[in-house]
């Protein structure tokens, strides 16, 4: 196999990858999510060892590039209302801690 077409090979299997979590993602499977982004990043670093495209690859290039941004352009706004939910738990969450601290504290001192 050639550099050139290692190259696109990778960005092929970046692309792949990319649908495959956009598909996890449009069915709420974040944790797949989470799992394809690890090889993603690795497909990614991978790539950065490699030489160059030339000229005559670069519209394949181009195309599965925008495939790529595309995907996580969309997988971002599909995460976006559960990071929200879940940063607002964790809000909660932090807001109980607090009132309990405040509230059972001082009753747990008396007892000490």
């Amino acid at each position: 196999m050639s550099k050139i077409s290692s190259v696109l090979h990778y960005y092929e299997a970046i692309a792949d990858i990319s649908s495959q979590m956009l598909r996890e993602a449009r069915a709420s499977h974040w944790d797949e999510v989470v799992a394809l982004g690890e090889r993603y990043q690795a497909a990614v670093e991978s790539l950065r060892k490699l030489d160059h495209l030339d000229d005559s690859d670069r519209q394949a290039r181009r195309e599965l590039l925008t495939r790529i941004l595309n995907d996580d352009a969309t997988i971002r706004s599909l995460a976006a209302p559960e990071l929200s939910r879940l940063g607002a738990l964790i809000g909660n969450m932090k807001r109980q801690h607090a009132v309990l601290q405040t509230y059972c504290a001082p009753a747990l001192n008396l007892h000490s």
